[in-house]
């Protein structure tokens, strides 16, 4: 595992059992959306708090495989981000949405990593269940849909749905905040920003816009409106070759 990876896990296992041991430490790190502003570090130490051993599992599960990878590409500083502002969003998603609500958990942390894996490999194949392959950006798609079932039908009682919509939000948001002030893009269209601008598009990029984005499934529809818009930031040379032979197999 990656340095900040093993440190999270670590945390989150030790209060578990701490917790277990002496349940009255619990009580005042819980998020209560409603008590907010008598309790603003909530917002934080509800990540590392879990109702049963299968709760903290399943979040360690997430972290401990899709976590590293994550980390290895954005950096230590910038993972750490990520992670607390998925947590953060999800509990202030709950705030008008679940006023009343105890929420205890890393789930919104780590559907934030989640986030960002499917953004970053989207194709990947995930085991659901440890048996069923599944691309991870529809394992994200899935996810979305079913908490958003859930949390507005109140099925699943007793499970945080839209502080696992906050987690995807603020890991999205955090993203693309982050690439926009990339140093590397910066620069780049500092130094080359009017010329870009006014060269004509490559040819690759006249046969991918030729796509016809209204008769594609939403994942696809989105994967290509990603793709695009890196290749429209960096040029058609940034993208790989992945993402170049699924553009040219949707080209008609």
């Amino acid at each position: 595992m990656t340095p900040w990876v093993t440190r999270l896990v670590v945390a989150n296992v030790v209060v578990f059992f701490a917790t277990r041991a002496a349940p009255q430490l619990a009580y005042p790190f819980v998020f209560v959306p409603g008590a907010v502003l008598a309790q603003p570090w909530t917002l934080v130490t509800y990540q590392f708090l879990h109702g049963d051993f299968f709760h903290l599992l399943g979040n360690m599960f997430g972290l401990f495989f899709l976590g590293p990878r994550v980390e290895a590409r954005l950096g230590g500083r910038q993972f750490l981000a990520l992670y607390f502002t998925g947590g953060i969003t999800g509990a202030l998603l709950s705030i008008p949405l679940a006023p009343g609500a105890a929420i205890i958990g890393a789930s919104g942390s780590v559907f934030a990593v989640m986030l960002a894996f499917a953004r970053y490999w989207p194709q990947e194949r995930l085991l659901l269940w440890g048996v069923l392959p599944i691309e991870s950006r529809v394992f994200v798609v899935l996810l979305t849909a079913l908490s958003l079932w859930s949390g507005f039908t109140g099925a699943q009682r007793g499970i945080a749905h839209f502080a696992h919509l906050g987690g995807f939000l603020g890991g999205w948001l955090y993203l693309v905040w982050m690439e926009r002030r990339s140093p590397a893009r910066a620069f780049r269209n500092a130094a080359l920003g009017p010329a870009l601008r006014a060269a004509p598009k490559s040819g690759d990029l006249v046969r991918w816009e030729r796509i016809p984005r209204e008769r594609l499934h939403e994942v696809n529809r989105a994967e290509v409106d990603r793709v695009m818009e890196k290749a429209r930031a960096d040029g058609p040379a940034s993208l790989t070759v992945e993402e170049r032979a699924f553009l040219d197999r949707l080209v008609p």
